[in-house]
């Protein structure tokens, strides 16, 4: 991991081949554009970094500050330049000061060279539109009058994954003029393979970690989940316990009431009902229901919270459950967050005691999404290639539940398969869950006697008396690709 660079050779590949495309004779135009997004703390600007410094070529890294002027966005991005290494970086003069950014960017250009590729990277673009509506459509054309007429790679970096989204719909200025890029959290797989661990223990490493390469990072390898939490929870500055309040300052700045309905979802409360109930205050007071609404629309745009309904052969949009959708960010709002205060005191023992008592039932419930992913990847290697889906089922009391439950696509209806998950230490699935599952699971609309029965379970074991198919970490893991 040196210079704290974590894998990434397949994405630091494709940015060199864009690379490569800038000036090609065959082109129309030889400037080359992308937009990269990704979550907050998953490496976008880290990668580009080492891909700039790797690359050979002259650049400019820009970093957009949160709630700067328009002036201030563009004096910042001037200094960047001249402390860059373009050969017309001193046409940015200090002191200068420009009308408007249009007037900026064609500066920028004459900036550019003409008889070599270069590279402009603007990092966490959606902090600058938020300060000026019209600079999307500046930068649009800014872009196609001058900058892609100059031999240059412009790499648009941005946290806000619904704003990013945006920026490429058909409606929007810039759509079909960069190529889109996201760049996910590191996979289980490659969290394991990282850390040395094994498959069980990989897959506790990224319900921890989120597969974030700065908090991997602090993890060493061949280190148990209990050491590392141990060593963590003894710095207030470990990467494992700012991650989290930095990503909710810079995604909701303003948003008090969307960051209390996150923190009632990350406690643990997944239903309307629910969520409402902990946000009541000690007089009786609850978060008015347009208020609650507001703030989970706003939640679920961002991303930051996921949505599960009841999935069956019936199309069900009732009883939704509601998740913190990113498994760091739910780790952190379950027990970091509340337990800063002792760790800032030297008493992040207690804390790591408090993970301990609740890491069972916790991780029971944390690991049911990853495993619902894993089976939708896996499902034709398992012999369900018209799977489509794969959730899970409840009704309004909850009685029963079902854990996963996978439905075929359109063209074949039905249930292929449904099942249990019981992700215990070390005993596999009994008899008696077995038994309740087969009694639970014809509530659920299309499971018919062709469904197939499936437990996943922690150690890959069940019962010897048990009929039923079991899978394990190391089957879940083979839903994800690993680095070379």
């Amino acid at each position: 991991m040196a210079g704290g660079f974590v894998g990434r050779s397949a994405e630091l590949g494709r940015l060199t081949a864009m690379l490569g495309t800038v000036g090609d004779p065959a082109r129309d135009l030889p400037g080359v554009a992308v937009m990269l997004r990704g979550r907050r703390r998953v490496g976008k600007s880290r990668l580009v970094e080492v891909f700039c410094e790797q690359s050979g070529v002259p650049f400019v890294f820009f970093q957009a500050d949160q709630g700067a002027s328009p002036a201030a966005g563009q004096a910042a991005f001037a200094e960047a330049v001249r402390w860059s290494d373009l050969p017309g970086r001193d046409l940015l003069a200090e002191g200068v000061t420009w009308p408007s950014w249009s007037a900026f960017f064609r500066q920028l250009a004459a900036a550019l060279p003409a008889d070599q590729p270069s590279i402009v990277v603007i990092d966490e673009l959606p902090w600058l539109l938020e300060s000026d509506r019209a600079l999307e459509g500046t930068l649009q054309t800014a872009w196609d009058r001058a900058l892609s007429r100059k031999p240059v790679l412009l790499i648009l970096i941005g946290s806000d994954l619904a704003m990013m989204e945006k920026l490429d719909d058909y409606t929007r200025p810039f759509h079909q003029r960069a190529t889109v890029m996201v760049l996910p959290p590191l996979n289980p797989a490659e969290v394991g393979d990282l850390l040395g661990c094994g498959p069980a223990d990989a897959l506790d490493a990224y319900l921890v970690t989120g597969g974030l390469p700065l908090v991997c990072q602090g993890w060493r390898r061949g280190q148990t989940l209990r050491e590392f939490l141990q060593a963590a929870l003894r710095d207030p500055t470990s990467a494992l316990l700012v991650s989290g309040e930095r990503s909710l300052a810079a995604e909701f700045p303003a948003e008090v009431q969307a960051r209390e309905v996150l923190s009632a979802i990350g406690n643990g409360e997944r239903s309307w009902t629910g969520i409402q109930g902990e946000l009541t205050g000690d007089d009786g007071r609850q978060i008015a229901d347009s208020s609650l609404s507001n703030a989970l629309r706003l939640l679920e745009a961002k991303r930051v919270v996921a949505v599960d309904t009841p999935l069956s052969a019936k199309s069900e949009v009732r009883d939704k459950r509601y998740r913190v959708a990113d498994p760091y960010l739910r780790f952190y709002l379950s027990f970091l967050r509340r337990g800063l205060p002792l760790v800032e005191r030297g008493r992040g023992d207690l804390v790591l005691l408090a993970i301990e008592r609740s890491w069972g039932p916790w991780r029971g419930q944390a690991i049911e999404p990853v495993i619902r992913d894993a089976l939708l990847s896996i499902a034709p290697d398992l012999g369900f290639p018209e799977v489509a889906a794969v959730g899970g089922w409840w009704n309004r009391r909850n009685t029963p539940q079902i854990d996963i439950v996978a439905k075929n696509d359109d063209r074949r209806s039905g249930i292929a398969f449904a099942g249990s998950v019981k992700w215990h230490e070390s005993r596999g699935f009994g008899l008696r869950e077995y038994k309740d599952l087969v009694r639970d699971v014809h509530h659920v609309p299309g499971v018919n006697d062709q469904t197939t029965l499936l437990a996943v379970t922690r150690t890959g074991t069940t019962d010897d008396e048990v009929p039923i198919r079991c899978l394990g970490p190391t089957d879940l893991l083979t839903a994800w690709p690993r680095e070379d």
